[in-house]
């Protein structure tokens, strides 16, 4: 297995793509107008208090107030919250430090919470927490023992609040490396809490670091063989950030000169443009449907043209498995969250659903969204939740139809029709009118002088008025304008 980066620069927006044995795996935009906002410290207001939702909105200085729930409190706050209603914690007026764990999402505001975490490459800093840790994907009894005694050793010699968590990338590491890395975390948060104090109500406080340097300390894994870069300033900004905090990578950065575009090279432009549809077919001759919604996603799994099996059951059987591989990679890819319904076509024989879970379960691993699937329910569906943190690729990307207002489906040229003769009818009886000009689509237009002829004639006769038609090229197949002449 060998991972590369790619890193596409250009002055609106930064693109990465992460290319697990040149198959993208995960893309990650952000715009230069809309950069996301998860990470970053304010200084809020709480602007109301609703104990009935265990929750506060406050006001960071957004377009939308920020949401606080009661499950993100701190430690402290919990604590002081144990049988007291939340009123007396949290007050409307009350200046409060809160992060960022979720960006705005369609019509709901940020999300936030009061435990402040910085991370750095090897640790987690959580500054206002009483306990430390060691990530759960470390699974060596010995080296999670060896990472909690090196962060005893530097908590007793320099006593910071808090605790720290050591990141999966802290595995086999040195400990003056890991204390070097801890003692950073510390002084970033001490700056942090100075200005604090003397920021204004609703302003930022700690901005997180931009996409191109979050990649490297967040993706910075023994796998990555390459980080490719096609923007000079960048690749050398990027050197010089790697130089300081991860050595390790600075060989593997490297500017890209080639006269093709870097996306171009590897595929990933034709990749996310099928990643916005909704249908991705299988190798196999099957075939998956997403819909994404505000509740959930669901997807579908079709055999299509696939009937390779030596029976029905095998053939669904080698569907449904090739189908878990290729959902999970779309998660990512999409990066779709939130409830996840996945309808895998229906099996008889308990053991392969047996191993079509763990097919998935399996190919999920990877993912670094935490997630949870459940088993398979009585209607032979699989339910699963994957933690969204930013929007998805399609709603980054796109924006709902003008046309069908994200419906995805459009009247026909014959309802739109149907619904001018109802609406014909209804103004001749309303005003005293002797001529209408109807105003429609080309293809409705079309429609009434052909296939509805008999029809208007026959309504033009019976109401004693004339109906003149115009053709409007910009109008939609269920736009349409009755005007009294």
């Amino acid at each position: 297995m060998s991972d590369e980066i790619l890193i596409n620069v250009t002055p609106p927006e930064t693109r990465v793509a992460l290319v697990e044995n040149g198959v993208l795996q995960e893309v990650v935009i952000e715009r230069t107008r809309r950069r996301g906002l998860v990470g970053n410290i304010y200084k809020g207001k709480i602007c109301r208090v609703l104990p009935g939702m265990q929750a506060a909105f406050v006001d960071i200085g957004l377009e939308r107030a920020a949401f606080l729930h009661v499950s993100d409190l701190g430690t402290s706050e919990k604590e002081s919250l144990d049988g007291e209603r939340l009123e007396r914690i949290l007050s409307e007026g009350q200046e409060i430090a809160v992060q960022v764990i979720k960006d705005p999402l369609g019509s709901k505001g940020a999300r936030l919470t009061t435990e402040i975490s910085i991370p750095s490459v090897y640790q987690v800093y959580l500054p206002l927490a009483k306990v430390s840790g060691v990530s759960q994907r470390i699974e060596n009894e010995g080296e999670r023992a060896r990472l909690r005694a090196c962060c005893g050793a530097f908590q007793r010699e320099h006593h910071p609040t808090g605790g720290y968590i050591a990141r999966t990338s802290a595995e086999g590491v040195d400990e003056f490396v890991l204390h070097a890395d801890m003692l950073f975390l510390l002084k970033l948060w001490n700056s942090i809490r100075q200005r604090f104090r003397t920021a204004k109500v609703k302003s930022l406080v700690h901005e997180e670091l931009p996409l191109s340097m979050r990649v490297l300390r967040d993706l910075h894994t023994a796998k990555v063989e390459k980080v490719r870069v096609d923007s000079r300033e960048t690749c050398l900004r990027l050197a010089k950030f790697a130089q300081e905090f991860v050595p390790e990578m600075a060989p593997l950065i490297e500017h890209y000169v080639g006269e093709r575009p870097l996306f171009d090279l590897y595929g990933v432009e034709d990749e996310i443009q099928k990643a916005l549809e909704r249908k991705v077919q299988l190798k196999s001759g099957g075939y998956l449907i997403f819909d994404q919604t505000e509740a959930m996603t669901t997807v579908d799994v079709n055999t299509g043209a696939f009937v390779g099996g030596r029976n029905l059951e095998e053939t669904i059987f080698k569907t449904n498995l090739e189908a878990a591989q290729s959902i999970a990679r779309q998660l990512r890819l999409r990066n779709l969250g939130g409830i996840i319904i996945i309808d895998f076509i229906d099996m008889q024989d308990e053991e392969h659903k047996k191993q079509v879970l763990q097919a998935l379960e399996k190919s999920l691993e990877k993912d670094r969204a935490k997630n949870a699937i459940s088993g398979v329910s009585s209607l032979g569906l699989v339910e699963m939740t994957r933690k969204r943190i930013r929007e998805s690729l399609q709603r980054t990307l796109c924006e709902p139809c003008p046309a069908c207002g994200g419906r995805g489906v459009l009247k026909t040229a014959e309802t739109t029709c149907l619904e001018i003769f109802r609406e014909v009818i209804r103004e001749v009886k309303q005003y005293d009118v002797q001529e209408l000009l109807v105003l429609a689509s080309n293809e409705v237009v079309e429609r009434l002088l052909d296939e509805e002829a008999d029809m208007l004639s026959e309504l033009v006769s019976f109401l004693g008025v004339q109906v003149k038609l115009r053709a409007e090229a910009q109008y939609t197949q269920e736009q349409y304008d009755i005007v009294l002449l």
